[in-house]
Order: structure tokens, then sequence, then C-alpha cells
């Protein structure tokens, strides 16, 4: 071990045996020196800074810092520059304060250098792919000679990309595996084999009593970790597959608490455990989860302009005739959404989080430009704000705002909010007040900095009248991480969905978070969900969700794999099978990452699915030229099919509005169209029968929520996944293809005794574009 007391500007790490003897005793009192479960660590090959402020909200308490053998580090400031490699595949990282012991888990990378190359005539060479978030800047090769080389970093699995060579894209001359794009071109597919599944060892939820819990390796083990919220519980088992420890006498005094677990062996780390607790007791029923808990949700995203006109009186388009009418306020308001929340329309759906689009004074002109056809555009989506706190009169009031809420809470409902921070309209008062604190339109060469969206990431403007604050500046990010404060502190908010989170620096993010702990500090009965939008490599949307930032991101990634391969009928299920298990290696098993059936900037799944556009179109250009509707009802069909996964998979499932009826369209405006709440037809009454069904399933079962994530069974068309927690098993069985299958399950470690239980037979007959689940719930 090595210990150091955490004091001074820059200190170098050596073994201080002395000092591990004199460590404080280790107690379980939680002194407040942490808020919320940390998140565990993965180290990188070489250099890891680790940003204490992500994890320690007073610093006044901390005593002592003690890293595992084989780590050494230099402290500056409150950042740990850590260098070196574990010993262990999985240790902790000891914070140690006068009264208690804390930890963070630490996980040894697994990830290869990788090695390219070209040879050939040319200038410049570059690479951007799903490993460098599709930015050229940051896939510069060397040459040596007649040759070009560069290198990576990389976990095992599958990443697309690249080439650039002399600003030409191409496909790698010396790698000849290709994916579609799915824009009627085509990338590379470079391939990692890491080691094979069955070398790791598999942790299972086997059984708990009111004081002990075990659990069973499916391997034998070298280490382990198990954790009482932040702090190390002791294995009672010398058995080297199984894990025995005690529930401490603390966890009593929380009415709600955690535990968490790894193991690991040589070839790799488990999965992880989730276990939440209630007053001590471990949580075996959905039924005693509530809003509060972040794994319990169902997110159903709406247009606040695009739902339901609950109040005529505001309603007030923009009286611009050079706006199309798809591109003018509609007149849905806070009252209609409130209306829609007593009715028990969210209710009767199973939704327990309501997610608005940004609410805040918008704009009263014409702003933007298309042609065919020529239009101007309102601001009727709230996404740029002339005030950042003030409510959009034509959405409604503060009033109005606290009773959705009011109504909402006496539901059982979270409502989270869109919070833009990126940006703002040209006409908010900071852009002539404090001009100092926004990006340059233009760029040192001249060139315009618009939708710049991977080389000038954190500077780009999403449009000339939309100037770019400056967030890595200190003097910028306190007023309007404050600011959005504002809404939790003046409002009864449980949450934000941030707008653009990779287009802003990673300060802005650890400052609003830091706040938003120290406010759940004088509110510990309030809970605050933070999720983000980043389109990107799961590398990049990774670095902003950990203890200190985010707690998940919308995964984009994952969501195009479902749309491919459930829409198209050439494309296969393993595609789909290697997209989880990329997210579940990236965000951890028990992510908290939005599965969503849509989003507001992209067109209809069921348009895909039943052909109405195009993968290698324009689908914004689809929906203004094209009158978009349902034209093969079997599409329906593709959409459960997709919605069922996204609600049976780890993560939290996003419900865009009208998914769950089957609503058509192309990209932006058109796939914002009014919500339909009458007059369904057969099919769409159908889907949202469908819709509740598989919500229900899932708030009912703690294996969906809690559970471990499987893939018992998959080949191109058919695919099997298990969920277990403790003796809830769920499987569930999806048939992408047209014709009936019969499938059989082969016995593996994967298939446990109570899995097994729950299998009429371990041969399954599947109709045609279907699924089935099977349970079994003591």
């Amino acid at each position: 071990m090595k210990t150091f007391p955490f004091s001074g500007k820059l200190i170098l790490l050596s073994f201080i045996t002395a000092l591990v003897a004199c460590q404080p005793k280790k107690t379980l009192e939680d002194n407040g020196m942490l808020y919320g479960l940390a998140s565990p660590i993965t180290l990188n090959p070489d250099t890891t800074i680790l940003k204490l402020e992500d994890y320690i909200t007073d610093f006044s308490l901390l005593e002592n810092v003690e890293l595992p053998a084989g780590l050494s580090s230099i402290r500056k400031g409150n950042s740990l520059i850590v260098t070196g490699k574990l010993e262990a595949r999985i240790d902790k990282l000891k914070l140690i304060s006068k009264n208690a012991t804390y930890l963070i888990p630490l996980l040894r990378s697994d990830k290869y250098q990788i090695v390219l190359n070209y040879k050939g005539e040319a200038n410049t060479v570059q690479v951007k792919g799903e490993f460098n978030a599709w930015n050229v800047n940051q896939g510069n090769f060397k040459k040596n000679d007649n040759e070009f080389t560069t290198n990576f970093h990389l976990a095992a699995g599958k990443y697309q990309y690249v080439l650039v060579v002399d600003g030409k894209e191409m496909r790698d001359p010396n790698n000849p595996d290709s994916v579609e794009n799915g824009l009627g071109g085509w990338n590379s597919l470079l391939t990692i084999q890491g080691v094979e599944k069955k070398e790791i060892p598999v942790l299972d939820t086997k059984s708990f009593t009111e004081s002990k819990i075990k659990l069973n390796s499916s391997l034998p083990i070298t280490n382990h970790l198990i954790t009482w919220e932040n702090f190390e519980l002791e294995n009672k088992s010398e058995n080297q597959r199984e894990l025995i420890f005690e529930i401490p006498e603390e966890a009593k005094q929380k009415q709600r608490s955690h535990i968490r677990a790894w193991v690991a062996n040589e070839s790799g780390i488990s999965n992880e455990i989730l276990i939440p607790l209630e007053n001590g007791n471990v949580i075996a029923n959905a039924s005693q989860l509530n809003r509060k808990d972040k794994h319990a949700q169902v997110l159903y995203f709406l247009m606040v302009d695009r739902f339901n006109n609950g109040n005529k009186i505001n309603d007030k388009p923009v009286a611009d005739k050079s706006i199309h009418p798809k591109a003018n306020y509609f007149g849905g308001d806070l009252a209609g959404i409130t209306q829609k929340i007593k009715d028990g329309y969210f209710k009767t759906l199973g939704i327990n989080t309501i997610w608005l689009s940004p609410i805040t004074q918008n704009p009263e002109g014409a702003y933007g430009k298309y042609t065919n056809p020529n239009t101007t555009f309102s601001g009727y989506h709230g996404y740029w704000p002339i005030s950042l706190q003030k409510i959009d009169y034509r959405f409604g009031n503060e009033n109005e705002f606290k009773a959705l809420l009011a109504e909402a809470h006496q539901q059982n409902m979270n409502v989270i909010l869109d919070y833009v921070a990126h940006h703002v309209h040209q006409e908010h008062p900071l852009v002539k007040a404090k001009p100092e604190w926004f990006t340059s339109l233009y760029l040192p060469d001249g060139s315009i900095n618009t939708e710049r969206w991977d080389d000038q990431r954190l500077t780009t403007w999403f449009d000339v009248f939309l100037p770019t604050l400056d967030l890595s500046k200190a003097e910028v990010v306190n007023p309007m991480t404050d600011t959005a404060m504002f809404w939790v502190k003046n409002y009864d908010l449980d949450g934000f969905r941030h707008d653009a989170s990779k287009h802003i620096d990673l300060l802005f993010w650890r400052t609003l978070t830091q706040k938003v702990k120290q406010q759940l500090k004088q509110q510990p009965n309030k809970s605050i969900f933070q999720i983000g939008e980043t389109y990107g490599s799961r590398e990049l949307v990774a670095s902003y969700v950990n203890s200190g930032m985010l707690d998940g991101q919308f995964d984009f990634n994952l969501y195009d794999d479902a749309v491919a391969t459930f829409a198209r009928d050439d494309m296969d299920l393993n595609r789909l099978a290697n997209s989880i298990e990329e997210s579940l290696n990236y965000f951890g098993d028990h992510h908290l990452m939005g599965n969503v059936t849509g989003n507001q900037d992209r067109a209809r799944f069921i348009s895909y699915a039943d052909g109405s556009v195009r993968f290698d179109e324009d689908a914004k250009r689809a929906g203004w030229t094209r009158n978009i509707q349902i034209k093969d009802t079997l599409a329906y069909e593709k959409l459960k099919l997709l919605s069922a996964f996204m609600l049976v998979s780890p993560g939290i499932p996003v419900i865009y509005y009208g998914d769950e009826i089957g609503m058509p369209g192309g990209n932006d405006p058109d796939n914002r169209r009014q919500m339909i709440f009458e007059n369904l037809n057969q099919f769409e009454q159908k889907t949202i029968e469908h819709t509740k069904t598989f919500i229900q399933l899932r708030k009912n079962h703690m294996a969906l929520l809690y559970g471990d994530f499987n893939i018992l069974y998959q080949n191109g068309q058919q695919l099997v996944i298990s969920r277990k927690y403790f003796d809830d098993v769920v499987v569930v069985a999806f048939n992408k293809s047209n014709v009936e299958a019969t499938i059989t399950i082969e016995k593996n470690q994967l298939l446990s005794s109570e899995i097994s239980s729950v299998l009429p037979d371990k041969t399954l007959r599947l109709q045609p574009y279907s699924v089935q689940v099977f349970t079994a719930q003591k």
C-alpha cells in the first residue's frame, strides 16, 4: 500500500510502511465526505488523472489517500496523476478521514495497443472513427519514408472507421472487413479480439437472509471487492467460487442503500452486482421501490408545444409568413400536460418520469433558413433561450409549472427539464452585456465556426444567431450553473436532460454536479437525475458519466444499431448483440444510460421500418417533401420488437412521444407532429397496449431493474437474453425473421438452474416478428 497525507501542492508517493501501520480504525460511519455511490475508475495503460472533486464534497474532512500496490501518484491540486499497473485486476483507492475510510473501486485496463498504417503517395494521412469520436484532428498519422502510422489503446470490441488521405475519405486498404454506415456507404471495421467470455467469471445473486447475502461465481476467483455504499465489506467464505458477507448494522439506519460486488480471475473482471437495501433488508420486490430509485425510471419525452393544448389563451404563433406552419407554434403548453397527468394518460401507460422540452422564453421572431420548401423557423422547440429563468408565456407561467410538478408528484412521477447551457439566442441580454463570455463566430483562419461538431467541438456555434458560451471559463461557468440550480431551488424539479453535452467543457458538469450534491445534502429526501445528449464514440460518451458529472447519457450507438437491426430485413441481430455488450463494457452493468425508442433529431423508426424513409436519403428533406404515412403495417410489429428490446435491456428506457402508438415522420420538424390521443386505429391501439405490457413487465421485475444480463442464444435472426436477480428471472426471446423459428438453448455456464426453470422446454418456437417472455418470480 502507498499512503500519503492530503496536504501540500505536489507530493510524490512512495512506499511509506510506517503510515500504513498508523491507519485510522475502519468504520462504516458516514461523515458526509462523499455523496452518492463512487463510480469505478478504469485505469489507463499508462497514466490516469483522477479528479477527486468528482467524489469528495468536503475536502476539509480528507486526511489521507491510499493507493493499492503497483501504483504511484503525483498530486496536483485536487487531482492525482496515477501511473503504474494494478497488481490485482480489481482493487480500491482509499480516502481516509478521521472516522471513516471510504473507497473508490479501481479496475485494471484491458486495452490493447493497435497500430494502423498506410503505404502510398500522400501528403497527409488521418483516421476518424468510433475510437476517436470521428474527429480527424485526433487521428494524425506520422510519416516514415513511404509509410504512415498511428496507434491507439483500445478495448476489445468492434470499431468503424475510415482513412482520410489528402482530405479524401476511403476505406483502409489493409483491412478487408467493412460494414455499411447506414448512409449508403461503407466503413472499415476493426475487430479486436479479447479474452473469450467463458474464461471470465460470471457473478450471480444466489440467496439472502435478514443478515447475509450469498453470491456465486461461475469460475474460481483470485480477488474480489464487496462494498456497502462506499465502505468495504469482508468476504466470510473460503470457497473460491462464492462470496458470503454480512449486511452491516449501519444499513438499518438508511432507508435506501446499496451493496455492490465484483470478482476477478487472471482472465478478467466479472459483471458487477448491485443490490438495493431498504433499512438494511434486501429489496426483493419491485413494489418496494419509489420514484427516487433511478434504476426504476421509465422516461417519457414530450415536446411541450406539440403535446396537448390546455390553455388556448396563451396561443401565439409567430406572425411571420416566412415560417411554414410545420415550423411554427402549435399551441401545446404546461396546462395541457397537467391535464394529461390528471387524465391518467402517463399512469396508465406506466411512465414514472416525464421529460419536458425547454420551457424558457424564446424569441418572437423568425430565424434560420431552409430551402425546398423555403421557410424560416420559430423557437417552438424551446432551444433558443433569450432568458434562462423566465418561462415562455406561450407555454404558461410559474403557477402552472408548479401545478404540473405537484400533480406529477402526487401520482408518484418525476419531472425533469431540458436545460440548454451551451448557447443562447442572440436576443439574450448577455450577448451585449458580456461579449467576452462567448466564443468567436470566426476561427483564426477566417472560416466560420458553425456546425463544426468534431474539430471545434467545444467552441462551435449551432447557427449564426446562437452564440456559444465559453464554458471553459470559471467566470462563465459559475453564473451559468447557478442559473441551472435556480430551477432546482425555486421549483420542486427532479432533474435535467442536458442539451448538447459533448459541446460543453467538463468544468461546467463538475461545477454543476458539485452544487447539486451540496443541495441534496440539505434535502436528503430529494433526488436529482442528470442525463446528457452526446453523439459520438462510446469512449467520448462515457467520459461525461461518473460520480462527479452526469448520471448517464442517451445511448445513441445502441439506438442506431437497434434501428438498423429491427427495421432492415438484411441486418442481423449479431450486430445488436455486440452493440449492447459494448455498452455494458463502457458504461457498466448497471448504468443509467437512456435507451431511446426515438428522438426529436431523427426520423421516426416506424418510417424506416416500412420503407417510407430510406436509410441512404436526407430524412429531413423527406419529411418536408413527402406526406409520410404508414404504408406497410408490418412496421408496427418491428416497432414492437424495438420497444420491447429497449424496455428489457439494462439502462433507463425512454419513450419518445408518439412512439407508443407508432406515429410516422421524417426528420425534424416532421418527427414533431401533434400528439394523437383519440380515434386510434387497430394497429395503433395494439401498439400502445404492447408498450403498456412491457413497461409493466419492467416495473414488476427486479430482474429487469437490477438483474444481471446474459445472452443465452444468438444468430442472425433470433436472440435470447436472460436477466436474473436472486429468484426473479426473466428470459426474453426475439425473432426478427418473417418465418416461424425453432431454436434450442444449449447448456452453458450462463444457464443456471434458476434460468433453466423458467423455460418450459430448451427448444423454443418463435412466431415471425415476435418477442416471447418467460418469467419465474417466487
